[in-house]
């Protein structure tokens, strides 16, 4: 899955630790989303959206392969 993860987080200024930390998960797994290598569930996305005041959507992309 795509996402936008890293560019909101590097246009707040916040680490994968500042990130990890309001989301309550660890820096690996910001990390592992921010590379596409781990699907966030859907509580986080929500968790996510939330934080960013935007639509899951907004964030997270299906790649179409």
């Amino acid at each position: 899955m795509k996402n936008k993860l890293k560019v909101l987080r590097a246009e707040r200024n916040w680490t994968q630790a500042d990130l990890a930390n309001q989301l309550e998960v660890s820096r690996q797994t910001i990390n592992a989303i921010e590379k596409g290598k781990f699907d966030p569930s859907l509580p986080l996305a929500f968790k996510t959206a939330r934080l960013f005041s935007l639509k899951i959507e907004e964030i997270f992309e299906e790649e179409t392969d």
